[in-house]
């Protein structure tokens, strides 16, 4: 979760569906980050969560109602003044009359009122979310700038699984934060909204035996940041993910990976017509040229068996062979590096990108356990004309800013 957004003025609507309990704990974690955060519920969304609870919990009186503090003209206030508008569940009927403008209660009356980043988060029924009618007003509010948030695939209401589930609270709180960060925007919107965008994170493991694997430290953290702050500026991101044990981004597409021939074959797979790839994953270059069916003993004489590598396929340079001359999708890099006696960690930066043919490169200095697993880091963004971009000690939520930034802006001179 970013921890670095100064205190803002959040309105959280609520709209009401079954998930609005979980709103409850979206307020918790906003006021608890030290956000004022003034609830918006609407009438059916009482009957889910009461008054008390949302008074008790934000500090702030509550109401659905337009002529509720009349004096105060409320429902113009309230979206003039928020520094976001986080509408969390979204039902079906809510997305509707967003689409279509209509101020029939508070909560609508504030988003046609909302001069702020609004970011949408539905839960519903698959049929629902998936009918044409609701599909046509997603499009028509991200047309118009709102970041409308994928719904997670899970448990429903009874037994029903499938799409249209409400995100887990953290990772909501990640995209509302994330959005809280000025954000490069035009009129279209967010800068990267109606951008596809492929992000790679976490480590791939190669089998050994049935037991045993060669991996390495790489926890995702810093991919999920990317596909969290990619959210957050309106793309439609894709995360292939390599053994990540953190919760999903919100809002992201996520294809779980194992091996780096896996990790190849997804990210290739995914790259087909996308905007841009940031390879933020730490593939293996070598695997066993041998997978034992069993498990491998101890030598009785304490000698250890000898293991063979073979080289695993590149990814980065196969996607830049791939594009050839077409000017898109963008390709980023990373380059996890350590110094030695031929060069400084920067130096074999360098190199990289000169051999890998990307346009952009992350250089990350791990040098005696720097980075791997860590919510902090700093970088330098190299780029294949020669410009570097410090990127000073940090939250890896502020260096994914810094990289969407570089990637926004390779973007708008190919266009």
């Amino acid at each position: 979760m970013p921890t670095d957004v100064p205190p803002a003025r959040v309105v959280l609507g609520v709209a009401g569906g079954i998930a609005a309990y979980k709103a409850v704990e979206l307020l918790r974690q906003l006021t608890e980050t030290g956000h004022d955060v003034r609830v918006v519920p609407t009438r059916s969304a009482l009957s889910f969560v009461g008054r008390a609870t949302w008074e008790a919990l934000s500090g702030h009186p509550v109401t659905a109602d337009v002529f509720a503090e009349v004096h105060e003209v409320t429902h113009v206030r309230l979206g003039r003044t928020a520094d976001l508008v986080l509408v969390a569940p979204a039902t079906a009927d809510l997305l509707a009359r967003a689409a279509h403008g209509r101020a029939d209660d508070l909560l609508t009356a504030t988003l046609l009122t909302a001069r702020c980043p609004v970011v949408v988060v539905p839960a519903m029924h698959t049929e629902m979310w998936e009918h044409p009618a609701t599909r046509a007003n997603v499009a028509t509010l991200r047309a118009r700038g709102t970041l409308v948030v994928e719904p997670a695939v899970g448990r429903l209401t009874g037994a029903d699984t499938g799409a249209g589930r409400l995100p887990e609270p953290d990772r909501i709180v990640d995209v509302a934060l994330t959005a809280l960060r000025p954000q490069p925007s035009g009129d279209a919107g967010p800068d990267l909204a109606g951008r596809r965008v492929v992000v790679s994170a976490g480590g791939t493991r190669e089998p050994l035996d049935p037991v045993r694997f060669l991996g390495n430290r790489s926890s995702g953290r810093m991919g999920y940041a990317l596909a969290a702050a990619a959210t957050a500026r309106g793309a439609d991101v894709t995360v292939v993910a390599a053994n990540v044990s953190l919760p999903d981004p919100a809002g992201a597409n996520v294809v779980p990976v194992g091996s780096t021939a896996e990790l190849h074959a997804a990210v290739l797979r995914a790259s087909d017509g996308a905007d841009a790839v940031v390879m933020a994953a730490a593939p293996a270059d070598f695997r066993p040229a041998h997978l034992s069916d069993t498990k491998i003993k101890k030598a009785a004489d304490g000698s250890a068996p000898p293991v063979e590598l073979v080289q695993n396929p590149d990814v980065l340079a196969d996607l830049v062979r791939r594009r050839g001359a077409a000017a898109l999708p963008v390709l980023v890099g990373f380059a996890a590096e350590t110094g030695d006696a031929d060069a400084d960690a920067l130096g074999h930066a360098r190199a990289k990108l000169e051999r890998k043919g990307c346009d952009l490169l992350v250089a990350n200095d791990v040098g005696g356990g720097r980075v791997f697993g860590r919510d902090d880091t700093e970088a330098v963004v190299l780029d294949r004309a020669g410009g570097e971009r410090p990127v000073p000690p940090g939250s890896k939520s502020e260096l994914a800013a810094v990289v969407w930034n570089q990637v926004a802006e390779q973007l708008a001179s190919r266009e």
